[in-house]
């Protein structure tokens, strides 16, 4: 039988459909390139949006070398549109991050988010959706080396595990996380196209892949309500910058370049934090009775006047009673709306009882007449007396300082020990000297939306949901209160005092009352012998939740070792065996003991990084506190002393959920290493 010629060789032939969607792709971005916006009418503001624009769609067609441009191909039995009868011919269609189409316009790979896409994580054999083969493929930095065939409609074909989607999911961890658009399983798909319309919560396990199902559910968004979204903004939403770094290319790598990203300290950054709170204080001022106690605050300078309003218009005198003033101000009290916006609207309302008054003398006045009362200075007295401004650091400063305020605001709310608990020991002189904890930061931006509305986000991803207490959610759904919100989390992994019990709970408390819950319990980090290990916490840490599972089952990826002595270079040695193989690592210890372990790696002659910094093949340890452990993931892992882990925290509890989340860091080994005797759920 004679050799195939290369126009015989599929693989072949997929290679060179790689290279020219590859020449396509940089045609498209010379094409943006070359545009000339010199003679482009409009204003400098129209002008200087349309440059923003173009400059994001250059970024958007970047081509990432080490970035596949498909990674499957989907061949349907009948062309798209057509009706589903016998001898149809079929079509063929690449899917990759981004669309790329060839100098006719013709598809040559089509977006993943794209309708015609889906079937490429939904299609099964049990229902093929109309597939006739799915194509995987896989790739050694960027070369096309192989691809893989699934026959859906082909009964004698048995169903096996793919083992490109396999050799995906395990490929090494080295730099910042990466896109999992390529092994999108159908449960994750389904939340990445939920309805924008609506909110969508995620309880998922360690390794279940919530986080990234999160960003993808921005990027789908985004291309399928671009212009609704482009006016209203999204916000992804972490615990640190640490975790912020780690995800931050993976949109960039899906081609969506405009998603701002922050933690909630920066969200409410009002006030400078500086000082910190006791558990005791900061779970009180978390506590979503604090934002009764701030309506009462900023409504505290509000008083009825006794007198009436005299205005003077040339040679009359319009005279509005007390009384009348009162109703005036009692309404806008009953009306519950922004203290800022009522405050705006007083003047204006005095105004139009005057102009009634001035109809009733036989006078015609008209809107600038009004607007004219409403400047006048005895009506701005009013104002300024009876409804005064509010500068909402200055309240929340008084609120805390002031003995006697917080308890007439807080009177039936707080008892008398929570209120000692908030209050500060020794008030600062000023605002600016004031040492603003985080807690504290958050009581400042509900007073600032008490005052003036805080603007509405279309969508909002919030990740690390769990750990934030209700007046942390309140300040995030302040900022989709129009919008929607993809709420990630899980709920053993709530290391705060203030940690959520449920998320019905959480989402009563972000607005979202009505959003539906998903669980994801299949894990794809997460080796199944590590993943059961470290579920021996949960009925401890979450009685409520179902074990998680994972498809990874590596025989000997974890190891348990008591070392009774020098336990310190027992740890630095389980460093340089895992660093022999490829892959990152990382050393989780207690907090406190994370200075211990910077000195002797240094004197191992071991370099290491911190949290959140990118790994390279020169650098590929980082040395983790248990705190900053949260989202982030290595190849190996090598956990010291689980006992101060658990000592470094307020409660037991919290403790054993840290330890949780130190135990399923690791994606192909765990080695936990110990002097003090293991907590007794995992002896």
């Amino acid at each position: 039988m004679p050799s195939p010629t290369p126009t015989d060789d599929p693989l072949r032939r997929e290679r060179d459909h790689l290279a020219a969607s590859r020449a396509a792709l940089r045609t498209m971005r010379e094409d943006v390139e070359s545009l000339d916006l010199r003679d482009v009418t409009g204003t400098w503001v129209s002008a200087a949006v349309l440059h923003h624009q173009i400059e994001l769609r250059i970024a958007a067609l970047a081509d990432l070398a080490h970035t596949p441009l498909f990674f499957g191909r989907l061949d349907y039995l009948h062309a798209i549109g057509e009706e589903q009868a016998e001898g149809g011919s079929g079509e063929r269609f690449y899917i990759g991050r981004r669309h790329v189409h060839d100098a006719d316009g013709d598809p040559m790979v089509i977006d993943w988010r794209a309708p015609v896409s889906q079937p490429f994580y939904r299609a099964s054999r049990k229902e093929p959706m109309d597939v006739e083969r799915r194509r995987r493929f896989g790739y050694t930095g960027g070369e096309l080396t192989a691809y893989e065939d699934e026959h859906l409609t082909d009964p004698a074909e048995t169903e096996t595990r793919s083992a490109l989607l396999a050799a995906e999911i395990e490929k090494p961890r080295v730099g910042p996380m990466r896109d999992i658009v390529a092994t999108i399983q159908p449960e994750q798909d389904e939340i990445v196209r939920a309805d924008v319309t609506g909110t969508v919560c995620v309880q998922g396990a360690p390794g279940t892949g919530k986080t990234a199902v999160g960003l993808h559910r921005v990027a789908y968004l985004l291309y399928a309500h671009r212009e609704r979204l482009a006016r209203t903004g999204t916000l992804v939403i972490g615990p640190n910058r640490s975790f912020l770094h780690y995800i931050e290319q993976v949109l960039p790598a899906l081609g969506e370049v405009d998603v701002a990203q922050a933690t909630v300290q920066e969200l409410v950054g009002r006030v400078e934090v500086r000082g910190e709170d006791s558990a005791e204080a900061a779970t009180v001022k978390g506590d979503a009775r604090m934002a009764e106690v701030l309506r009462r605050a900023v409504r505290a300078g509000i008083t009825l006047p006794t007198e009436p309003c005299v205005v003077v218009r040339g040679s009359r005198r319009w005279r509005v009673p007390a009384y009348e003033l009162i109703e005036i101000i009692e309404e806008l009290m009953a009306r519950e709306i922004r203290y800022g916006a009522a405050r705006e609207a007083l003047p204006q309302r005095i105004a139009h009882a005057v102009l009634v008054k001035m109809e009733h003398g036989g006078e015609a006045p008209d809107d600038r007449v009004q607007d004219a009362v409403a400047r006048n200075a005895e009506v701005k007295a009013v104002v300024r007396a009876c409804w005064p401004a509010v500068d909402p650091v200055k309240l929340v400063h008084r609120l805390l300082a002031d003995a006697d305020f917080l308890a007439a605001c807080a009177d039936g709310i707080l008892t008398e020990q929570e209120q000692q608990a908030v209050r500060w020991a020794k008030a600062p002189r000023s605002v600016k000297s004031a040492r603003w904890s985080a807690a504290d930061a958050v009581l400042v931006d509900e007073a600032s939306d008490l005052v003036q509305r805080t603007p509405s986000l279309g969508h909002v991803v919030l990740d690390e949901a769990q750990d934030l207490s209700p007046m942390q959610y309140r300040a995030v759904g302040r900022r989709c209160s129009t919008g929607s919100a993809t709420v990630l989390g899980d709920l053993a992994q709530g290391t705060t005092p203030w940690a959520t019990g449920s998320w019905p709970e959480a989402l009563h408390h972000l607005g979202k009352a009505g959003a539906h819950v998903e669980e994801l319990t299949q894990g794809f980090r997460v080796p199944e012998e590590v993943i059961v290990y470290a579920s021996r916490l949960l009925p401890s840490i979450a009685p409520g939740l179902a074990p998680a599972g994972s498809v990874r089952e590596l025989p000997g990826s974890l190891v348990v070792r008591h070392v009774p002595d020098r336990l310190v270079d027992a740890v630095v040695a389980a460093c340089q065996a895992a660093l022999a193989f490829e892959g990152s690592t990382g050393l989780i210890a207690a907090d406190a003991r994370i200075p211990l372990f910077a000195e002797a790696l240094a004197g191992a002659g071991l370099p290491f990084l911190d949290p959140g910094t990118e790994t390279t093949a020169q650098a590929r340890l980082t040395l983790v506190p248990a705190s900053l452990a949260k989202g982030l993931e290595y190849d190996y892992v090598v956990l010291d002393e689980p006992a101060a882990v658990v000592a470094g925290e307020p409660d037991e509890r919290t403790g054993l959920r840290r330890l949780y989340v130190a135990l399923t860091r690791a994606v192909s080994g765990l080695t936990v290493l110990h002097g003090e005797p293991l907590p007794e759920q995992l002896r």
